[in-house]
């Protein structure tokens, strides 16, 4: 198993194309959406400036961004060459195959938190406590993990021809309806309600609790990880069952 991580993260630095759009496509759009906007105007009750705000909003954004579009489509491609049909051939475990995509995804999720936080220091005056930096980049670099195994699931679910349909249909649903690309302090009170309930919700929250100098909440952090929990065992089951059929 851990010789296939190794393959894995290398096989991800190698490809400088995907490493290139995922570390500087949420920079651009963090300008983009957070460009017109005053300095120091709040969001709702958050207390957070909209530069603050959205800086973990496409922190978050790029994150799932990197891993979710990443493995979904990685996977199916490989399904279809054959590469995980001579995996079969060996004793990897199904949560050995998830273990190592999840790693391999995380690999590129740093880089690109690390810019947007550069971006939003440099370009937006953003400031916050040393403690809250490195608070902040743990926090959304191990929630990413969550959406991770979710692209090993879609990869296995869907065929090659549906899948980047299929992942983006759930990329920018969750990335709306959790919070990412407007706050949810304008939704309806039952979309609000609803939101609360998904993980990119959750996962924005994080950062935007140690941004307020608090705690992440209990329940945000539970949500995420029964997510994980989730599409992990899930995406390990999908890996079996196509084994399966083999």
């Amino acid at each position: 198993m851990n010789t296939l991580i190794k393959l894995e993260i290398a096989r991800t630095l190698r490809n400088k194309k995907f490493m290139f759009f995922s570390v500087i496509y949420p920079s651009a759009l963090y300008l983009l959406i957070s460009g017109s906007q005053n300095t120091t105007d709040t969001i709702g009750d958050t207390d957070l400036t909209f530069p603050a705000f959205f800086m973990v909003s496409m922190a978050s954004f790029g994150a799932i961004t990197a891993v979710l579009m990443g493995n979904s489509e990685k996977i199916a491609k490989e399904r279809e060459k054959g590469w995980v049909r001579q995996l079969r051939l060996t004793a990897l475990p199904g949560r050995g195959y998830v273990l190592a995509k999840i790693a391999s995804a995380a690999v590129v999720t740093l880089p690109c938190i690390v810019v947007v936080f550069l971006t939003a220091a440099t370009v937006k005056d953003v400031r916050f406590d040393t403690w809250q930096w490195l608070a902040l980049t743990g926090a959304i670099w191990a929630g990413s993990l969550c959406f991770a195994a979710l692209g090993v699931a879609i990869g296995y679910l869907a065929s090659g021809d549906a899948v980047r349909p299929i992942t983006m249909i759930i990329y920018f649903g969750l990335s709306i309806l959790g919070g990412l690309w407007m706050p949810t302090t304008t939704f309806a009170p039952w979309l609000r309600s609803l939101a609360t309930w998904l993980p990119t919700h959750a996962y924005a929250a994080l950062g935007q609790a140690i941004e307020a100098g608090n705690a992440p909440e209990t329940k945000d952090v539970a949500v995420l990880v029964a997510y994980f929990v989730l599409f992990a065992g899930g995406a390990a089951w999908l890996y079996r069952k196509d084994t399966l059929k083999a």
